[in-house]
């Protein structure tokens, strides 16, 4: 009898610790269009930037190369190893130069543990992915979702 007692017990601490870990959105989720000092870029130019860059707080984002936007969050119980985010953008309808149409990227992103933000964003690189509409952003981890923001590009 005591051993069944002493399994429950530590089955039950387990449960408690894995509750614990879970990852989460820590503070607010900050949206929009991230501030670059580039202008007039030129189809597949990047700006390199950080992760502190500052963002103007908007859901209306311009159709201009070199726009970049998303979300900035903050993650607690991260873990090692952890089950990484699935970063989702819903477009309405990116055409590529192959004639190919997609209406959804998706990305894997393995968690940091030490790092203090997250970043999903979308830059607009080349002509071809200024489309017009609504684009649905959505940050999952596993089955759970975490965070989702909706822009119109005009």
């Amino acid at each position: 009898m005591p051993y069944i007692r002493i399994t429950a017990l530590a089955s039950l601490l387990l449960l408690t610790h894995l509750a614990q870990a879970e990852v989460r959105v820590d503070g607010p989720v900050e949206h929009g269009v991230f501030v670059s000092e580039a202008k007039d870029l030129k189809p597949g130019e990047r700006v390199l930037t950080n992760s502190h860059q500052q963002i103007d707080t908007t859901t209306e984002i311009p159709a201009r190369l070199g726009t970049k936007f998303g979300l900035r969050f903050s993650l607690s119980g991260k873990r090692l190893d952890d089950t990484p985010l699935t970063l989702l953008y819903l477009t309405p309808g990116v055409t590529g130069p192959d004639g190919k149409r997609q209406d959804k990227f998706e990305v894997l992103q393995k968690l940091v543990v030490g790092a203090p933000q997250d970043i999903m964003a979308f830059e607009f690189t080349e002509p071809y992915e200024m489309v017009p509409g609504e684009w649905h952003f959505l940050v999952f981890q596993g089955d759970r979702k975490l965070a989702e923001q909706r822009f119109t590009v005009r």
